[in-house]
């Protein structure tokens, strides 16, 4: 087996001046950086949690990573099985339920994407791909509930 590794670089920029004195001392923010990328990523923790809500949180951030890892994939097949994608969108949403003593763990997360092909014979195809990039994705293969599938495929 072949082994990757992921190195990012997280830092916190929310101290006030008081540390964490106490819960609300201290703000959320923080970025989020890897060595050679683009740009950083503003961080903050989800408003509930007084975080910024102008700001990505991790669970953004998770839901994110499912359903580009998910795209990807599902591109890949797409090329493999010669369907040509013009367009791919995904609105994906989750389900994240908090506990009585504040942790908390995902239970759910559907995939809602959007995807344009140039040919309608192949359309059932394309949908049966979705399943397959699924097995495929790392991220869901490392999360423990099932991620839900509702694609809509458009005809060029």
């Amino acid at each position: 087996m072949k082994n990757h590794k992921y190195e990012i670089k997280v830092e916190w920029t929310g101290n006030e001046g008081k540390g964490t004195l106490n819960y609300k001392a201290y703000n959320r923010n923080h970025t989020i950086s890897g060595n050679g990328k683009y740009k950083e990523i503003l961080g903050s923790s989800d408003p509930s949690f007084l975080g910024d809500k102008s700001k990505y949180n991790p669970e953004d951030l998770f839901l994110s990573s499912l359903s580009a890892c998910h795209m990807l994939w599902y591109l890949h097949l797409c090329s493999v099985h010669k369907i040509i994608v013009t367009n791919y969108v995904d609105n994906a949403t989750g389900i994240m339920e908090e506990s009585k003593n504040g942790s908390g763990k995902f239970k759910e997360v559907t995939l809602h994407p959007s995807v344009t092909i140039e040919n309608k014979e192949l359309v059932d195809k394309a949908n049966e791909l979705h399943s397959e990039a699924n097995k495929m994705c790392f991220i869901a293969n490392s999360c423990n509930f099932k991620i839900a599938h509702k694609p809509k495929t458009i005809i060029t």
